[in-house]
């Protein structure tokens, strides 16, 4: 493991406590991607990728990539479990989308940035009702990682799962007003079975 990718778990830990799960992903032409599944005393279940920050990413317009000026992040999930909602078995089956969505950078030359959709080409999960995720603005969950100049610090994302009205809706009126509109109505983004917001009136 990179000294930054070592950072990295270091700050996880601080952050979320100590995984008590993890799983590594490896895509043809990529470096291995893990998933860490963090879990706290309620019903409340973290995954975050690490490996995704090894290396900068870089715009598909760059004529060269630079091996360490660019964006760096890391992905995180916050799903609440209990209820009518998936077991953890199923939740589980998360940690290949959102490695597939931390190499995308490295396969596809993707920056993955603040008020971006990311389609997953399928559900979050078997049977979820979410097939996209917004990404929203870091610094809450898991404070940025200063890294030594030049590299610019690591932030972790987190990933709000979207139905397929909401991310319809989201590519017209933007990222800011769907999340006015979950705030309005009081949505539960970590409900793995909740409804999509009212998106009239």
């Amino acid at each position: 493991m990179s000294d930054v990718l070592q950072l990295v778990e270091a700050r996880l830990i601080t952050a979320l406590g100590e995984p008590d799960a993890r799983a590594a992903v490896t895509f043809v032409g990529t470096d291995r991607i893990e998933v860490l599944r963090f879990r706290d005393e309620s019903d409340v279940i973290r995954y975050a990728t690490l490996g995704m920050s090894d290396h900068p990413m870089t715009s598909p317009t760059a004529a060269v990539a630079d091996p360490l000026r660019g964006p760096r992040a890391e992905l995180v999930l916050t799903v609440r479990t209990g209820g009518s909602g998936p077991d953890l078995s199923v939740l589980d089956e998360v940690l290949r989308p959102l490695a597939v969505l931390a190499a995308s950078p490295q396969v596809e030359g993707v920056v993955v940035t603040p008020g971006a959709s990311l389609d997953l080409g399928g559900p979050l999960w078997p049977g979820a009702p979410f097939s996209s995720v917004l990404v929203a603005e870091p610094g809450g969950l898991v404070e940025d990682l200063e890294l030594l100049e030049p590299l610019e610090p690591v932030r972790f994302l987190p990933m709000l799962p979207m139905t397929t009205n909401e991310a319809a809706w989201k590519r017209v009126h933007g990222a800011g007003a769907l999340q006015d509109r979950w705030l309005r109505h009081g949505t539960d983004l970590r409900d793995p079975v909740r409804t999509g917001v009212p998106l009239s009136g």
